[in-house]
């Protein structure tokens, strides 16, 4: 019976220092704080990886992928979009999966790693106003949205932001 206990004791310290050896393997890359889903930070393509990959995309394609990248902007009312910068000035627009969670109102310019679905869509006169008004876009700004605009979407299972 001592045996025993002596074994649970040692696997119960090997598993405790299993799990601070992962906490500090994640601090290494970086400090993040998580909202949604999991994400793996190894598997995240850089942003020029990313939009080489939307390059390729035609409407009605979808692609399951993480990539790394900077908040160019986010909703102000709630966080229930951010878009992230690409490569030369082009952005995705990020929703969240099933409206299941936000993130912070003010990480414009923190690097966030999005993991989810990619693909390309076609945005409406209506919601591209609409999504100019959730950034804070002066109302003669919105009016000067006139036409649609394909747009680089991504639908995010989780997001983890750098501290």
């Amino acid at each position: 019976m001592k045996k025993i206990n002596l074994l649970l004791l040692l696997s119960s310290l090997m598993m405790t220092i299993s799990c601070f050896a992962q906490e500090k393997k994640l601090g290494e890359a970086g400090d993040y704080i998580s909202v949604g889903e999991e994400v793996e930070l190894v598997s995240a393509l850089s942003a020029q990886r990313m939009q080489e990959h939307y390059d390729t995309l035609k409407p009605g394609d979808t692609v399951n992928v993480a990539f790394r990248g900077n908040v160019a902007s986010v909703c102000k009312s709630k966080g229930c979009w951010m878009k992230v910068a690409l490569e030369d000035d082009r952005e995705v627009m990020v929703k969240f999966k099933d409206y299941a969670f936000f993130v912070p109102k003010d990480i414009e310019d923190k690097e966030v790693i999005v993991e989810g679905k990619a693909f390309v869509t076609e945005m409406s006169v209506e919601d591209r106003q609409h999504y100019a008004e959730d950034a804070g876009k002066t109302p003669a700004e919105v009016k000067a949205i006139t036409t649609p605009e394909l747009t680089l979407s991504f639908v995010a299972d989780g997001v983890k932001i750098k501290n």
